[in-house]
């Protein structure tokens, strides 16, 4: 998994955290979460806050 696939990534972290209110997660949770997903193989430093807001936003949709 890499950066810019941010319905995979949320997707896994539906599966990974089900009891989680995105909304409540803090960037630099996220982050550390993401990168410590199975499968995800892409650089660390590329995950910035652009990034991150369409994961969260993905992950708010998916979680519905």
């Amino acid at each position: 998994m890499k950066w810019t696939e941010v319905t995979a990534i949320a997707e896994a972290l539906v599966e990974k955290y089900p009891d989680v209110d995105p909304t409540t997660v803090r960037f630099v949770d996220l982050h550390n979460w993401v990168v410590a997903l199975e499968g995800f193989d892409d650089d660390r430093s590329r995950g910035g806050e652009r990034v991150l807001e369409a994961i969260q936003a993905a992950w708010i949709d998916e979680a519905r």
